[in-house]
């Protein structure tokens, strides 16, 4: 007995050796959605650090991270939430939870991760540790844009019901007060929260404009913007539905990527009116800030793919256009704007270039890339 107290107080004495630790602010991961399975990635080295594998289906996939920045959670196409350590690199649970889910947001206290549904609709809820199901909330519709919120919420909106649900966990995880908003607007496909965590705009595909929930104000103030945006101009075949996650808040003003429309469109924060509009080579996927918020980043759906353009907030023009090559699926800056990183899908690699130069800076081999993740996003409200 003396002996076991005796060595366990020597382990607990003996400082870990430095080589054995590292850091996880400079990680990140990659989906690889063919191949099911994520890149661990060292930003500092520009290299890839090793796989993780068996994650199903990764199409569309997302992902959060835990607040200590160790653990990812992933969100698949197959419905499938799966916990991995990015230190250790390996799965650390998985559970399929549904049938087909389209992205997930963690609590910001880091105990609850919620995963939205199209199959089978509604959001359901688990607990972050062991991803047993916490909650279960049926809407009665597929759900899009879920995002947290401040105060152990979560914000969602609904695609076939046109509304926006708010889940308050705060009180009783497992019976979360509920906050439905209805007449936000024919089916929304996707949405984005300030980094305030005050306003979520909803994005609409059943008909032209925008909506934003004030979730500052009580009860929730619903305001519909831009009715009229693309009204003269004829809608052009979506070929990939823009991603209001990669949205932009510069100079006290919104940049929206525009559904079926080559063009960008810029909104008075404050107000909610168009300010002005820039032509872009295709139709915008992501339209994303460089985190000074000189610039945003826009890249594109087929056959305009392999482009990203690099657009000015202060005179709205196009001062860039760049061809990192086919396929180009996402950019992620890093945390404070040095370099950024693009999935090249089609040529199987990620190209790094500095944000500023637009000079390649190098490039790490991926199978067929999508998402790129850091983890300083664990930090971030709305993601």
């Amino acid at each position: 007995m003396m002996l076991k107290a005796f060595l366990a107080a020597l382990l607990i004495a003996t400082p870990a050796l430095a080589d054995d630790l590292r850091g996880t602010g400079d990680l990140g991961l990659i989906v690889e959605r063919e191949a099911g399975s994520l890149l661990v990635v060292d930003r500092s080295e520009r290299a890839a650090l090793g796989r993780i594998e068996g994650l199903g289906d990764l199409s569309h996939a997302s992902l959060v991270y835990s607040p200590d920045e160790r653990f990812a959670y992933v969100f698949g196409r197959d419905g499938g939430l799966t916990k991995v350590d990015i230190l250790t690199r390996q799965i650390v649970n998985r559970v399929v939870q549904g049938g087909n889910s389209i992205g997930g947001a963690i609590s910001d206290d880091g105990r609850l991760i919620a995963v939205a549904n199209y199959e089978p609709g509604g959001v359901k809820v688990f607990d972050a540790d062991t991803l047993e199901q916490v909650a279960d909330v049926p809407m009665g519709s597929k759900t899009v844009g879920i995002a947290d919120a401040p105060g152990s919420r979560f914000v969602v909106a609904t695609w076939d019901t046109g509304e926006v649900w708010i889940l308050d966990h705060s009180a009783d995880p497992a019976q979360p007060a509920i906050t439905k908003l209805e007449g936000i607007g024919a089916n929304p496909y996707d949405a984005l929260l300030t980094a305030d965590g005050r306003r979520y705009i909803v994005g609409l595909f059943g008909e032209k404009g925008l909506t934003q929930v004030d979730l500052w104000q009580d009860p929730p103030e619903v305001t519909r913007f831009l009715p009229d945006y693309g009204k003269d101009q004829p809608d052009l075949p979506v070929y990939k539905m823009p991603h209001l996650q990669g949205w932009t808040l510069a100079d006290g003003v919104f940049a929206l990527p525009a559904v079926g429309l080559h063009q960008l469109l810029w909104v008075d924060a404050e107000d909610l009116t168009e300010i002005a509009r820039t032509d872009l080579a295709g139709q915008p996927v992501f339209a994303l800030a460089r985190p000074d918020r000189r610039e945003v980043w826009v890249n594109f759906a087929p056959p305009d793919n392999d482009k990203i353009q690099v657009v000015d907030v202060l005179t709205h023009e196009v001062i860039r256009t760049l061809t990192p090559g086919k396929g180009v699926l996402h950019m992620e800056f890093a945390p404070r704007g040095r370099e950024v990183w693009m999935s090249v899908r089609d040529e199987n690699r990620v190209e790094i270039r500095d944000a500023r130069t637009h000079e390649i800076l190098g490039e790490i081999e991926a199978l067929a890339p999508s998402g790129i993740f850091f983890t300083d996003r664990a930090h971030r409200t709305g993601l």
